[in-house]
C-alpha cells in the first residue's frame, strides 16, 4: 500500500450542529488525540443532509465521507434524524451497488457529550479508509477525449459485465418473442372507441388521453381526444408503448378538467403515486384500463415487458379485455441482471457503471418521461449552487443519474419508459429496480400498490434498522 496514500486522505464530515458539531468540540476541549484528516461540515440536522452532498463530496475526490447527527430520539427538530436514517439506508445499498467501496461511507451517532465516542468513531473511520488498497479515492474514469460533442475513447469497449448483461437480455428476448396473442386487437379497439365516445357523449370526460396510429407502420402516438367525433382515433394494439400518465401532470391538461385516460397495468400504479404525492385528484380521473400482455417496439417484445409482475391494472373505472385472450406469467429478466452485478466485485461493478454512464449526453429524455419527474425546475437545472454540471462530462453523468435514481426512490413503479427512451440504451431500468427491491426488503413497500400506505420516504418507525450506523 502506497503510505503517502495513507497519511494525506481527506474525509468530509456532514455534522449535525446540534450534536455531532458539539462532541467534536468536547472531544477538542478535552483534548482527545483523532485522525487529522477529518473536514467538518455543519448542518442544522443530519435530515437536511441531502444525498447530492455526498455524491458532490466524492465527485471532488475526497476519499472518505462521515455523516453523523443526534441519537433518534434526540433530534433538536424532533424527528429529522429518523427520517435521514431512512434515505442514507437506500443511498448506501445504491452506493454499494454501484460499486463504491463502503469503507469510504460511513454513518453515525454522537451526542454533544460524546466526545470521546467522536474521536473514536474518526479514528474508525480514517482507519477503514486506510485500509483500503490505493486508499486514495480516484475517479474511476477515463475522460473522453472529444470529437464533435462525442464521446469516442470508450466507443467499441465494453466491460465483461456489461457484455454478460447485454447476453442475458438477449436471450430472454429471442426466448419469450413468441407470437404476439393479440389475435383480437381490433375488438379491444372498438370497445375502447365506444366506451371513449360515452364518455364524452354523457359529459363524464372531457377529454381522453389514448392511442391513435401514427405516419409510419407499427407505431403508435399519444393523443388528446376533446370530441366525440373524434374517437376513431383512438387504437389499441400491440405497438402502444407510451405511458401515458406523464402528461397528468402538465398544466394545459388539467385546464381540460376531468381526464379519461387508457392505461396498461404498469402505467396504472403511476396514477397511484401521482394520487399519494397530491399532484392528481382521484375524481378528476377516469381511469380505462385495458388488456395488455406486453407491448413491441421494431418488432421485438419490450424488456420492461419481460419484468412486468402484474397484467391487470391495479386502479381503474372501466376494464377493457377480451377473456380468449391469455395472459402469460412474468419472467423478470431484470432481477436476473441484478444478481449478475451482486455477485461481481466492487471494481467491476464500478467499472460497469462508469461505462454505463459515460455514455450518456444528458438529453434528459429520461426525465421527459417519467411520469414523477414534474418538478417546475430540475436539480439538474439549478445553478446557485450548481450541484450538478450539465455539460455530458464523467462526473456530471455520474452525479446526475445517480441522484435521478435516488429521487425515484420508493416512488418508480417500473414501467420502464427511461430506459426504453434512452437513445444510449443505459440500463436505467436495473438501478430502479434494486432501488424498488431494497425498498421492498427494508420497509416492506411496493410502489403503486395501495394509496392508503405512506412512500416510504416520507414517514419512519422508530424501530427502523440501523445496523448499518456507528
Amino acid at each position: 500500500m502506497n503510505t503517502q496514500n495513507q497519511n494525506n486522505i481527506k474525509i468530509a464530515a456532514f455534522v449535525c450542529n446540534w450534536c455531532s458539531y458539539a462532541g467534536a468540540d468536547s472531544a477538542g476541549t478535552s483534548r482527545l488525540q483523532y485522525d487529522d484528516s477529518i473536514r467538518i461540515i455543519r448542518f442544522p440536522c443530519t435530515g437536511r443532509i441531502d444525498p447530492i452532498f455526498i455524491i458532490k463530496a466524492f465527485e471532488t475526490e475526497v476519499d472518505g465521507v462521515l455523516v453523523s447527527g443526534c441519537h433518534p430520539g434526540d433530534c433538536h427538530y424532533s424527528t429529522g434524524n429518523f427520517y435521514a436514517r431512512r434515505r442514507f439506508n437506500v443511498f448506501r445499498s445504491l452506493m454499494e451497488f454501484i460499486g463504491l467501496d463502503l469503507r469510504r461511507l460511513h454513518f453515525s451517532w454522537v451526542s454533544a457529550a460524546e466526545g470521546a465516542k467522536w474521536a473514536n468513531v474518526v479514528n474508525k473511520v480514517s482507519s477503514e479508509v486506510k485500509s483500503i488498497p490505493n486508499g486514495k479515492f480516484k475517479w474511476a474514469l477515463t475522460y473522453h477525449k472529444k470529437n464533435n460533442g462525442q464521446n469516442t475513447e470508450h466507443k467499441n469497449k465494453k466491460t465483461e459485465l456489461s457484455k454478460k448483461i447485454k447476453n442475458l437480455y438477449e436471450s430472454f428476448i429471442k426466448e419469450y418473442n413468441k407470437p404476439f396473442p393479440y389475435e383480437k386487437e381490433n375488438t379491444l379497439t372498438e370497445q375502447l372507441r365506444t366506451l371513449a365516445k360515452n364518455l364524452l357523449v354523457n359529459n363524464k370526460v372531457n377529454a381522453i388521453i389514448g392511442y391513435k396510429s401514427s405516419n409510419f407502420e407499427k407505431l403508435t402516438t399519444p393523443v388528446v381526444i376533446t370530441n366525440p367525433e373524434s374517437v376513431n382515433q383512438l387504437v389499441w394494439n400491440r405497438y402502444c408503448v407510451n405511458n401515458l400518465t406523464s402528461y397528468l401532470t402538465r398544466p394545459k391538461i388539467k385546464k381540460l378538467g376531468k381526464i379519461g385516460i387508457v392505461v396498461k397495468a404498469c402505467d396504472s400504479k403511476s396514477i397511484i403515486g401521482l394520487i399519494q404525492e397530491n399532484q392528481i385528484n382521484r375524481d378528476d380521473i377516469f381511469i380505462i384500463g385495458i388488456q395488455c400482455d406486453g407491448v413491441l417496439e421494431n418488432e421485438k417484445i419490450l424488456e420492461k415487458c419481460l419484468s412486468c409482475s402484474n397484467r391487470i391494472p391495479v386502479i381503474k373505472n372501466e376494464y377493457i379485455y377480451d377473456k380468449e385472450i391469455e395472459i402469460k406469467l412474468n419472467v423478470n429478466v431484470i432481477d436476473e441482471a441484478i444478481k449478475l452485478i451482486e455477485n461481481s466485485s466492487i471494481e467491476e461493478r464500478w467499472n460497469f457503471w462508469q461505462e454505463e454512464f459515460s455514455r450518456c449526453i444528458r438529453c434528459y429524455a429520461c426525465r421527459t418521461v417519467c411520469p414523477f419527474c414534474y418538478c417546475e425546475t430540475c436539480i439538474t437545472d439549478k445553478h446557485r449552487p450548481q450541484w450538478i454540471s450539465p455539460s455530458a462530462s464523467p462526473k456530471g453523468n455520474f452525479s446526475w443519474n445517480l441522484i435521478r435514481a435516488f429521487h425515484l426512490s420508493g416512488r418508480c413503479i417500473g414501467c420502464n419508459e427511461c430506459s426504453r427512451v434512452c437513445p444510449v440504451n443505459i440500463h436505467l431500468d436495473i438501478l430502479n429496480r434494486k432501488i424498488a427491491l431494497e425498498i421492498k426488503k427494508e420497509f416492506e413497500y411496493e410502489a403503486g400498490v395501495s394509496i392508503d400506505v405512506s412512500p416510504p420516504l416520507t414517514t419512519y418507525r422508530p424501530d427502523d434498522s440501523q445496523e448499518f450506523i456507528l
